[in-house]
């Protein structure tokens, strides 16, 4: 039988049933398990990486979390666009009575029942995100935390005929799309790197018989790169740092150590102490608005404030780093938190009350106060050159 959205194609005598899902579709999850018991496929194939399995299988994985490790180990950002991307699929979802992902989860649970074997076909999502986000520009990382928060209290209406538009893209370009964002520079890394990856793992799943089940804006990718030599080291790959960053950092730090020093000599000793004055005072305060406006504890606000005049201009400090560590301290994200979290993600209020989500707001938008504190601070500095 002929079904739409699915493809047929051979490999090596081998084959291979291709299937365009949307991930927010019912009629999607449908036709997966009608597919693969219709078929009765050796292997399944998803669009899925082994640590995604295995949230999949055990939802209460969250519960393992160190946040304070996250926060320790610079990973605040990845987990938060994480959760961002989920509360979109999950609000789209409820909308529309469906689980996110239920196609992927059908493919799982039929796959088990008939005795196939399951094979996890995608990149690791770490490796996805942090290649993206490599690969973004200054403007656009700067630019995808109010975006992202924007999303959460977007408009909801969305029909029924935008889901199934969903199939012709990809779950990760929709989400930061729908963010308000338009990121050319990273199709590649959510894209097309990830075409090659899935049509390389499914073009060497083991059987005679292999269904594939990818999101719809894969299969064109897939198909054109399916039987062809894929370089799977260098999409696993993490590019190192790119070199604006610490140009950046580095350029500050020599560009305050400058005025100091420039005030000293042309100035006097005493415009090199009112520069102190103004960047100490406009640095702190803006790192304290930054945890204020996140209700953050009273010490985390402090914390903020003392560490922002050091930590904005230093490589390895971030103040939204060292807030985020108090307030972990102060208020440690409790098991309920954990276990509210799938709940919570899918709306503003929310988000807002999760002390998880909030602990990631927090250290993300202390860093963009801070951050805006030091540009503001710098040309008030340089009025003291000239008494």
């Amino acid at each position: 039988m002929e079904y739409p959205d699915v493809h047929h194609l051979t490999s090596g005598g081998r084959e291979i049933v291709l299937i365009g899902t949307a991930h927010v579709s019912r009629e999607s999850a449908e036709l997966v398990e009608e597919v693969i018991r219709e078929i009765k496929p050796d292997t399944v194939c998803i669009e899925l990486c082994k640590s995604r399995l295995e949230t999949l299988r055990n939802p209460g994985k969250w519960l393992e979390t160190d946040i304070v490790r996250v926060i320790r180990e610079k990973r605040t950002s990845l987990l938060l666009s994480q959760l961002l991307m989920a509360s979109l699929q999950k609000r789209i979802a409820e909308k529309f009575k469906i689980n996110p992902g239920e196609e992927m989860r059908r493919a799982v649970r039929v796959a088990e029942e008939i005795g196939a074997e399951i094979v996890p076909a995608d990149r690791e999502i770490r490796i996805t995100l942090t290649r993206t986000w490599r690969k973004m520009r200054f403007r656009s990382k700067f630019m995808l935390l109010p975006d992202s928060i924007a999303s959460l209290v977007m408009s909801e209406d969305i029909s029924m005929e935008d889901i199934e538009k969903l199939k012709k893209r990809d779950a990760l370009e929709i989400a930061l799309d729908l963010f308000g964002k338009k990121m050319p520079e990273v199709k590649t890394t959510l894209i097309d790197e990830r075409d090659q990856y899935l049509a390389h793992f499914i073009g060497l799943a083991p059987g005679s018989k292999i269904v594939a089940v990818v999101g719809a804006g894969h299969v064109p990718g897939i198909l054109s790169y399916m039987g062809k030599d894929v370089d799977i080291d260098a999409l696993n790959r993490i590019p190192p740092k790119g070199r604006l960053g610490d140009i950046i950092q580095w350029g500050l730090l020599a560009g305050v150590a400058g005025l100091f020093i420039g005030g000293f000599f042309y100035a006097g000793s005493q415009a090199s102490l009112n520069m102190a004055k103004w960047w100490i005072g406009i640095t702190s305060l803006s790192a304290a608005l930054g945890a204020l406006v996140v209700l953050a504890h009273p010490l985390t606000i402090a914390a903020a404030a003392l560490s922002a005049p050091i930590a904005t201009i230093h490589p390895l400090i971030a103040t939204g780093w060292v807030a985020g560590l108090t307030e972990a301290a102060l208020r440690k994200p409790q098991v309920k938190d954990f276990l509210d979290l799938a709940g919570d993600i899918t709306t503003f209020r929310g988000f807002w009350r999760n002390k998880i989500t909030r602990l990631l707001l927090l250290v993300a938008i202390v860093n963009l106060a801070a951050a805006a504190g030091t540009f503001i601070a710098i040309p008030v500095m340089a009025r003291f050159l000239y008494p």
